[in-house]
């Protein structure tokens, strides 16, 4: 059992983008590019990164490079807390082959970083409607189709025997529109799939931010906390016009938004869970908002768990 200064907990590296100022995709950039990222999370008193396929996609690396990533992390004293996925659907029309290759690949390297737990999930490609929306969650994105969904749970029970065999969890992010889309749909297919080495990612930042009608945050938490062994952790405003019915939401620090954390993560807890954080923000200082709710979840830690020594 972690306590709460050891508890996994990291910054996910989406907001540094995918490639260097220069324009060179990151995977082929200079380490030292790799290493001036890596050492603004760590001056901010983040010790664990989230290295996000968005990001620097680790299963793309030769073996040299890879271990050329091991030797920049040592060198800023940082290790992994978890590695994802992002919109790299397995059962993507065009490159779900390539993508689940790319998610075993994954699961073969994470023991080596220290990592228990894997996360994908059926998101796909943002749409140029979303490209261009000041907010992509604004304007409609892919829809799963019913008809994949036996190929997405043999898929899934594939990448389950891999990461049973490696020793680690997969996880699978909740995203609106997909198999996992809704809580119930989440624990239905979670509940299908039947195996111990996959679990959910209770992402509900992803669905409490959607103009649209979203089941409360509390019930959605009750029904898939537990099934979740890793959490992608973000929040907004959410807000509703009852005259017009306009939707309003932006993101927010933890503390601030929509959904009660700390009421959450000790529910959480009460449930059982033992996985990894992630922190996750969009907009603004998304990095410095990021450390802060790193800090946030180790004092709600640091409270809850002393309550049950």
């Amino acid at each position: 059992m972690y306590t709460a200064e050891t508890w996994p907990i990291g910054a996910n590296m989406l907001s540094f983008g995918s490639t260097a100022s220069d324009g060179t995709p990151l995977k082929d950039a200079p380490s030292t590019v790799w290493a001036s990222h890596l050492r603004q999370v760590k001056e901010l008193g983040v010790d664990q990164v989230d290295p996000t396929d968005a990001w620097l996609p680790l299963a793309s690396l030769s073996e040299d490079r890879l271990e050329e990533f091991r030797r920049v992390l040592d060198g800023e004293g940082l290790t992994l807390s978890s590695i994802s996925m992002t919109r790299n659907s397995v059962v993507d029309a065009d490159n779900g082959e390539q993508n689940l290759r790319d998610a075993h690949r994954y699961l073969e390297i994470a023991p080596s970083f220290g990592v228990t737990v894997v996360n994908t999930g059926f998101m796909q490609a943002l749409t140029p409607v979303q490209q261009k929306a000041t907010w992509f969650w604004l304007a409609d994105g892919h829809v799963d189709d019913p008809a994949r969904r036996d190929l997405a749970i043999e898929r899934v029970r594939v990448l389950g025997d891999a990461a049973r065999a490696q020793g680690v969890q997969l996880s699978l992010e909740m995203y609106e529109d997909t198999f996992v889309g809704t809580a119930d749909d989440a624990v239905s297919f979670v509940t299908d799939v039947d195996h111990e080495a996959v679990g959910l990612n209770p992402d509900i930042g992803n669905l409490v931010r959607l103009h649209r009608e979203v089941e409360p945050w509390t019930d959605i938490l009750e029904k898939v906390l537990p099934h979740a062994n890793f959490w992608h952790i973000k929040n907004y405003t959410r807000d509703q016009d009852p005259a017009t019915g306009a939707y309003s939401t932006a993101p927010m620090p933890l503390k601030y938004g929509y959904i009660n954390y700390r009421q959450g993560i000790r529910r959480a807890l009460e449930l059982g869970y033992t996985g990894p954080f992630c922190c996750e923000h969009y907009g603004s200082d998304s990095l410095g908002v990021i450390a802060e709710n790193v800090h946030y979840i180790r004092q709600v830690l640091t409270s809850a768990l002393s309550e049950k020594s």
